[in-house]
């Protein structure tokens, strides 16, 4: 059986090819450059407007919360006063200007992190989208499954870009609110305390420094592979999922239970070590926070207790502490989140790299191996066609040359592993390594038909029309179309055209391959090709739907092994591997079995020759 077109997931069992050691990004000058790359085209492009607009809007409310409370830090400490005096008159002003101005800073208050969350479903939708666009164009998401290029993409897009554009949005404001709390909490500390002004400057500095050096790199590498692991755990889940049925037959469950212990292994052990650095940090943070609560007491004491500065002004004076310091030990406060949002980056940079043009550095070197060319042209032709596969060295099919002229018919057959569906990847354009030219048609004439058709989550209406969104067909005509291929009850049995279904489980894989028919009736295409596309199917309908096929006039090119598929093809095309081929006549081929033998042909020779057309 000649293999299928997929597209393997990280998880495959398969070596992957040699990779550079990957390290993860520091917090440092490179970290902030990765966040540059990542977050420059939003704010200088086409939703520059909308974006710096709702910027402005957060930091007005920022301001006016950070007013708020230097004017309620002000209040408590008024109140404090007047209760130590005993002066009703003061303590009841200052209430009444505690509520008023309660009165205006709740409603900003919850206004802010609407705006905020607001602000980041935006950034994500646009993100999103550009990283979509990216991973779909020109088959980049192929690309990058079939040569493991990256892990977990589809990861990457869904969580870490919704990861970073949250946090990246929490940390800007975090570290504007602690710019404007450092200006205004620092004039009423200075006004207060110079000492107590120095010695929260160098104790915040002390801890910051510690932070980052004791705690920084190791964070970020542990968060970084804790990402990777848990997506690995997730995709192992996934694919169980997928393949339920198969597994099923299988009883494959032990195995499988295995293979999903091994990754969830990974991710405990890794989490493990994760935990343990961070209660190292937690230990920290907890002793550098606490400490807040004595130093300006103690610092104070003597000059609350000798009469020189009331009660009042020193709790406003903790109060003024505390928020300054937040304000200039922002990092050790935010250390942990701050270290996973640094993982991710790294994750998002390395798949901008990739999908996103413009974005990738300079290569070092050129591609050792060269690609085989496609040129435009009226027909489908391969002139000198020598193939490996992607990464390697090995020949599958050598200077094959020939041409299909519309209405022809060409078989494939051969061996298992000759490079059959090899062979129709190079003709799809998903692959390129080897040499040659292929001229094509414009890739709209073409349709595939893979031995498993794809189905996606939809109505049968969508399933008739993929991978067109709309089509002009009625009704009416789209059910003519499903008579045609044979599954005249089909709509009414599923409950109409507008059903919706989880059809792979609910149709056969027969039923499968004709609904797949059906969508090159729908789409008229001029070039069809075939990979085992009626292996499901019994003899009648196998020939029914050929002989519709032909009847199209659409030109033909398909992998069977059944003798039966012979009548409905003008041509034979051999592999005989290590690149061997021959081309023969329909009528002058016959199978043996599983051996396929000729009683005439043309062997082909290692001498360049001009492009040959198959028909006639």
């Amino acid at each position: 059986m000649p293999t299928i077109i997929t597209t393997p997931g990280p998880n495959d069992e398969t070596p992957p090819p040699p990779k550079r050691k990957r390290r993860t990004p520091p917090l440092s000058l490179a970290a902030w450059k990765q966040f540059i790359g990542v977050a420059k085209p939003y704010w200088l492009g086409e939703e520059k407007r909308k974006a710096w607009t709702l910027l402005v809007v957060l930091i007005v409310l920022m301001l006016a919360e950070t007013q708020f409370a230097v004017m309620l830090n002000n209040q408590a400490g008024e109140m404090t006063s007047a209760l130590a005096a005993k002066n009703g008159d003061r303590f009841w002003n200052s209430v009444h200007a505690c509520l008023f101005v309660l009165a205006f800073a709740v409603p900003v208050y919850a206004l802010y992190y609407y705006m905020r969350d607001l602000f980041g479903n935006h950034w994500r939708r646009w993100l999103t989208g550009r990283f979509l666009d990216g991973y779909l164009k020109e088959r980049k998401y192929y690309e990058l499954g079939a040569h493991n290029d990256i892990d977990n993409p589809d990861q990457r897009i869904s969580e870490d870009v919704n990861t970073f554009t949250g946090r990246s949005i929490h940390f800007l404001l975090i570290f504007l609110g602690s710019i404007m709390q450092l200006v205004a909490f620092s004039a009423v500390l200075w006004s207060i305390s110079h000492l107590l002004v120095g010695v929260l400057a160098i104790y915040a500095l002390l801890g910051t420094a510690v932070a980052l050096y004791i705690f920084g790199n190791p964070l970020i590498h542990l968060n970084f592979w804790q990402l990777r692991r848990e997506a690995d755990f997730r995709f192992s889940l996934m694919r169980l999922r997928e393949n339920a049925e198969s597994i099923a037959f299988y009883r494959g469950e032990a195995q499988e239970r295995a293979h999903i212990d091994s990754k969830f292994d990974k991710v405990f052990h890794n989490f493990a070590r994760l935990i343990k650095k961070q209660r190292s940090l937690n230990l920290f943070q907890r002793t550098f926070s606490q400490l807040t609560l004595v130093l300006p007491g103690v610092i104070l004491a003597e000059r609350v207790l000798s009469g020189e500065l009331e009660v009042g002004r020193a709790i406003q004076a903790a109060g003024a502490f505390t928020a300054v310091l937040g304000a200039v030990a922002v990092i050790v406060d935010n250390f942990e989140s701050l270290s996973r949002f640094v993982a991710g980056i790294g994750r998002l940079q390395a798949l901008s790299n990739l999908v996103l043009p413009g974005t990738a550095p300079a290569a070092t070197a050129e591609d050792p191996h060269p690609r085989i060319q496609k040129r435009a042209g009226k027909h489908l032709a391969l002139e000198a066609v020598t193939l490996h596969p992607p990464r390697s060295d090995r020949v599958l099919i050598k200077e094959l040359t020939l041409a299909l002229k519309p209405g022809d018919a060409l078989l494939i057959t051969g061996d298992s592993g000759c490079g059959k569906s090899s062979l129709l990847r190079a003709i799809a354009g998903l692959w390129h390594t080897g040499s040659g030219v292929i001229h094509h048609p414009p890739v709209e004439d073409f349709f595939f038909l893979p031995q498993q058709p794809y189905l996606q989550s939809g109505t049968l209406r969508s399933q008739l029309i993929y991978p067109s969104a709309h089509s002009d067909l009625s009704d009416e005509q789209l059910l003519a179309i499903l008579e045609q291929v044979h599954l005249p009850h089909l709509a009414k049995r599923v409950g109409g055209l507008g059903a919706v279904h989880d059809w792979e489980k609910l149709l056969s894989v027969g039923e499968q391959q004709r609904l797949a028919f059906a969508r090159v009736l729908v789409h008229e295409p001029t070039i069809v090709i075939l990979d085992e596309a009626t292996s499901a199917l019994d003899s009648g309908n196998e020939a029914s739907l050929y002989k519709r096929l032909r009847e199209s006039g659409a030109t033909l090119i398909s992998i069977a092994h059944r003798p039966a598929v012979l009548q409905h093809h003008t041509h034979v095309l051999h592999l005989m591997g290590e690149g061997a081929w021959k081309v023969h006549q329909a009528c002058d081929f016959r199978f043996d079995g599983d051996v396929a033998a000729v009683r005439s042909g043309v062997e082909k020779t290692p001498v360049v020759k001009p492009l040959v057309a198959v028909a006639g």
